[in-house]
């Protein structure tokens, strides 16, 4: 297999359509893969992303990276002298928009691999259309649900249980017997509460009351009066920004004063932006993007990590979210494959059930029962100060 290029030019051959057309879903899966034509065009790849909406501070990073990567990728011969087509649709966050947009991208546009959606939800819509048309894709969202019993369908954030599981390790060594979760309502939050419950049986831990927020929320005020007066030891918000950076300034405003949690769903600039000072001594679990200065020297997967924070700086003026890490893995995931088994379909999904990647979300590992690729060791946990992250734990 082999490796993909790290470094970063900025864009050509790039399609990005940022308004959804509409489309049906007959014929999925009728690309012409058999036509020996297919082989001396471009290669395309095609990605659903959360560009506008409420998943807007995932989705425009991952789009960043995405348009940067495939610049470089053609700057540099493309594949196999081939030229990559990136073609990207912004879902508007929403599950109707992921649908269609997969279906175009079958359809119409005849791509060879799909990369999306930034959100679980979204996914969720796309990960049936993309199993029967037997076109690889690759999410980057967190819910496990994305990939299990999945042929077709592979994620790189980090699975949504060891974030728990890393959760529920701290909270145990600190002794906290029983939590209350303040979840995000939509397919990100979805499982979580039984996650909790069942992994937290094996430590001694007890899930002692839930509460639910839309994505879009901007009160918190009902969420957070109850969970101050639970006797829980300390608490889990799980969300994506602004609504969880907005859920966190709430959590201080009411003095709920339990020690807080928060998923990988909060890294990036937007937490800080939102919760403002509210943000200082929440923990949370995440890639190791974020805190690479406080790596040592020899991990693994610095090099890759500066390397990115550099160029990602260079061609936008900000340094990346670990969102844009996960985008940058399915990237390089996708094209590593593709320069291995060519554009066919079958060979290309076998490709990826046997990825190895040392990436910014983690060192993969893909196999026919881990669509993933990533355990525990994925992640570190950070505390948030005076607007960064610091290394807790490794």
């Amino acid at each position: 297999m082999k490796k993909s290029r790290l470094r970063f030019i900025a864009p050509i051959a790039v399609i990005t359509a940022l308004a959804l057309a509409g489309c049906s879903t007959s014929n999925l899966g009728g690309t012409a893969k058999d036509d020996p034509a297919a082989e001396a065009g471009p290669i395309k790849i095609g990605a659903v992303l959360d560009v506008t909406g409420v998943g807007a501070s995932l989705g425009v990073p991952e789009q960043n990276t995405l348009t940067m990567l495939a610049k470089q990728l053609n700057d540099d011969g493309g594949i196999d002298g081939r030229d990559v087509e990136l073609t990207i649709i912004d879902n508007q966050s929403t599950e109707d928009g992921a649908a269609k947009a997969t279906s175009k991208l079958i359809e119409s546009d005849k791509v060879d691999i799909i990369i999306g959606a930034s959100r679980t939800g979204p996914s969720l819509a796309m990960r049936p259309i993309a199993e029967a048309a037997k076109i690889p894709m690759i999410s980057v969202a967190a819910n496990v649900a994305i990939v299990e019993g999945s042929r077709w369908v592979f994620k790189t954030a980090q699975n949504d249980v060891v974030v728990l599981e890393r959760i529920l390790d701290d909270a145990e060594a600190k002794g906290y017997t029983k939590l209350a979760l303040v979840r995000d309502a939509s397919g990100f939050g979805e499982g979580v509460a039984e996650y909790i419950t069942d992994l937290g049986a094996e430590r001694g831990i007890t899930l002692v009351m839930t509460e639910a927020f839309e994505p879009s929320a901007t009160d918190f005020t009902p969420q957070m009066t109850n969970v101050r007066g639970s006797d829980s030891d300390a608490v889990i918000i799980w969300g994506i920004n602004p609504s969880a950076g907005l859920a966190q300034k709430a959590y201080v405003q009411l003095s709920v004063n339990k020690p807080v949690y928060h998923s990988h769903g909060i890294s990036n600039q937007a937490f800080f932006d939102a919760a403002g000072d509210a943000a200082n001594g929440v923990i949370a679990p995440m890639g190791r993007l974020l805190v690479a200065d406080q790596l040592a020297a020899d991990n693994t997967q610095r090099e890759v990590i500066e390397q990115f924070q550099a160029d990602y700086n260079a061609a936008y003026g900000e340094q990346p979210s670990g969102f844009a890490g996960h985008a940058f893995d399915a990237w390089h995931i996708a094209v590593n494959a593709i320069e291995a088994a060519g554009t066919d379909a079958d060979a290309l999904r076998d490709e990826l059930e046997s990825a190895q990647w040392t990436g910014i979300s983690g060192v993969f590992q893909m196999t026919a029962k881990n669509h993933s690729g990533l355990d525990a060791t994925a992640l570190i946990l950070a505390e948030a100060e005076d607007g960064r992250w610091n290394l807790l734990k490794d």
